[in-house]
C-alpha cells in the first residue's frame, strides 16, 4: 500500500523537523555537560573567593575592595566591564557566539554592622564606622557567597561563550542592606543609572543563600515572594512638665504607649490576613533625659511589611490616622513620616513556570520546593519592577544541622555550609542556557 500524498508530506515534515531538533538537543546536552564539569572544577576556587570576601567585609556603598576584586576577575575573563555603577557596583557583559536574548544575573556585595562570633579561620575582624558609630563588620547575610557564586558563573560561561546564545549581564550590586544615612544606593540607583539598558535586559535572575534551608535544596515561589518594606517615624509632641505634677503638662510618653498599643490593631483588625501576611513593628522609642521630667517629645521608629500593594497602602493610611487621632485625644500631636522602602519581591508567574523545569533538572525534582512567602524584604524587587524576574533561595544549612540550631541571618552566629554554593553556580548556568532556547521554542 502506497502512502497518500498528504501522508507522505507529513512524514517528510516530521523527518525534516526531527533533523532540525537533533543538533539543538545535542548542542544543549553538550553545554549542560560542559558547564556542569566546569562548575565542579572551579568549586574550590569559588570557596576560596568566598572566604577572602568573608574575611574582608565592607559596608553598603563602601565595597571598594570587593568591587576591585570582581572587576579584575571579569576583565581577566575578557568581559566588557563597567565599574562605579551606583557608587561601587560592577557590571560585566558576556556576549555569546550565537544570537539570543539578553539575560541578567545579580549578586549583592555588602556586609552588615554585626560583630562575628563564629569560630572560623577566616572570620571577620574588621571594624568600621556606621552612621557615626564604631562597629564590627560581618557578612551576616551570605552576600559573600552570592558574589563568589556569580564570579564562578562568569568564569564557567566565558569558557563556553562560542556556543552560548545571547548576552549575559553580570550585575554585582552594592548596598542591598540599605545606603548609609543621607546617601542613595542599591538596586534602585543601578536601575536609574541604566543597568538594565544597553543592551536591554529581557529577564533577570537572582538567588539568596539561606542558613536554614538544607544544602542541596532550592526554594521558590511564584508571585509575591518577599514583602515590601517601609520604615516610619512617629514624633509625638506634648508639653514638658515636672514628673510629680503630670496634670500641668501633656505626657507624650503615655500618649506614645497608647499609640503603640493601638497600632497592633492595624494588622490584627484592619488587614485581610487570609489574602496575604503583613507586619507592623515598633523597633525604637526614645524620649526624656531623667526620671522626674515628663519630656516635650517622644520619637518612635518602626517598620511596615506587606505582600500586597493594596494592603500596604491601607496600612500606611491606618498608621497615620491612628497615631494622629490617639495623640489628639490626649491633647498631644503626632507627626507620621513614612520613608520610601523596597517594593514587593514579585516573581513573574510566567517566567517562574517557564524556568522551574530548569531548576528541577539541575537540582533534582524532589529538592526544588515551593515555599511560603516571607516578610523579609529585598531590593532585587526594583529590577523586577522593570523586567520579569525570578528570585530563588539556595540551601546553606549543613546536612546534619537543624533549623532550630541554625543561626538566623543578620546575627553574630550566622553560618553557611560552603558545599551548597556549587548548586548555585550550576543553577545560574542552566537558567541562562535554557532561557534562550525556551524563548525560541526549542525546549
Amino acid at each position: 500500500m502506497k502512502p497518500s500524498g498528504s501522508l507522505l508530506k507529513f512524514f517528510l515534515l516530521f523527518i525534516i523537523f526531527g533533523l532540525v531538533k537533533i543538533p539543538l538537543t545535542a548542542q544543549n546536552s553538550n553545554l549542560y555537560t560542559q558547564t556542569e564539569r566546569l562548575s565542579e572544577q572551579i568549586e574550590k576556587k569559588v570557596i576560596k573567593w568566598r572566604r577572602d570576601l568573608h574575611q574582608h567585609p565592607e559596608l553598603s556603598n563602601r565595597e571598594f575592595r570587593t568591587a576591585e576584586k570582581v572587576a579584575s576577575h571579569l576583565k581577566a575573563l575578557g568581559l566588557e566591564v563597567q565599574s562605579g555603577v551606583a557608587h561601587t557596583g560592577v557590571v560585566g557583559i558576556l556576549k555569546g557566539g550565537l544570537d539570543g536574548p539578553v539575560v541578567a544575573l545579580r549578586a549583592d556585595m555588602d556586609a552588615l554592622p554585626v560583630t562575628e562570633r563564629v569560630d572560623l579561620p577566616f572570620a571577620s575582624k574588621v571594624m568600621s564606622d556606621y552612621n557615626g558609630q564604631k562597629v564590627g563588620v560581618m557578612h551576616a547575610c551570605g552576600h559573600d557567597t552570592h558574589v563568589a557564586i556569580l564570579m564562578g558563573v562568569a568564569e564557567v560561561l566565558s569558557k563556553v561563550k562560542d556556543d552560548l546564545k545571547g548576552t549575559v549581564k553580570f550585575i554585582f550590586q552594592p548596598a542591598e542592606e540599605g545606603a548609609p544615612e543621607g546617601e542613595e544606593g542599591g538596586a534602585k540607583m543601578m536601575v536609574r543609572e541604566g543597568v538594565l539598558d544597553n543592551p536591554k535586559v529581557e529577564a533577570i535572575f537572582g538567588l539568596h543563600i539561606n542558613s536554614r534551608t538544607p544544602v542541596g535544596e532550592i526554594r521558590y515561589r511564584a508571585g509575591g515572594t518577599m514583602a515590601s518594606v517601609n520604615s516610619f517615624k512617629i514624633i509625638v509632641k506634648g508639653q514638658q512638665t515636672h514628673g510629680s505634677t503630670p496634670w500641668t503638662g501633656i505626657d507624650p510618653i503615655v500618649t506614645s504607649a497608647q499609640i503603640i498599643n493601638s497600632l497592633q490593631t492595624v494588622v490584627s483588625r484592619h488587614s485581610e490576613l487570609t489574602k496575604e501576611a503583613a507586619v507592623v513593628s515598633i523597633g525604637s522609642i526614645h524620649g526624656g533625659v531623667r526620671s522626674n521630667i515628663i519630656p516635650e517629645e517622644v520619637e518612635m521608629l518602626g517598620t511596615i511589611r506587606a505582600l500586597n500593594e493594596g494592603m500596604r497602602l491601607k496600612i500606611i493610611d491606618k498608621i497615620k490616622r491612628i497615631s494622629t487621632k490617639v495623640a489628639e485625644s490626649q491633647g498631644a500631636t503626632a507627626e507620621v513620616i513614612i520613608n520610601e522602602g523596597y517594593p514587593i519581591t514579585y516573581n513573574d508567574p510566567a517566567l517562574t513556570a517557564m524556568m522551574l523545569p530548569s531548576l528541577q533538572n539541575v537540582g533534582g525534582q524532589s529538592k526544588v520546593k515551593e515555599m511560603n512567602a516571607i516578610t523579609g524584604a529585598e531590593d532585587f524587587s526594583f529590577f523586577q519592577k522593570k523586567v520579569p524576574g525570578l528570585y530563588f533561595f539556595l540551601g546553606g544549612m549543613s546536612a546534619d544541622g537543624t533549623i532550630e540550631e541554625a543561626a538566623p541571618h543578620h546575627t553574630p552566629d550566622f553560618f553557611i555550609d560552603e558545599s551548597g554554593m556549587l548548586l548555585g553556580v550550576k543553577a545560574f548556568c542552566r537558567l541562562v542556557i535554557d532561557y534562550a532556547d525556551k524563548k525560541e521554542g526549542n525546549l
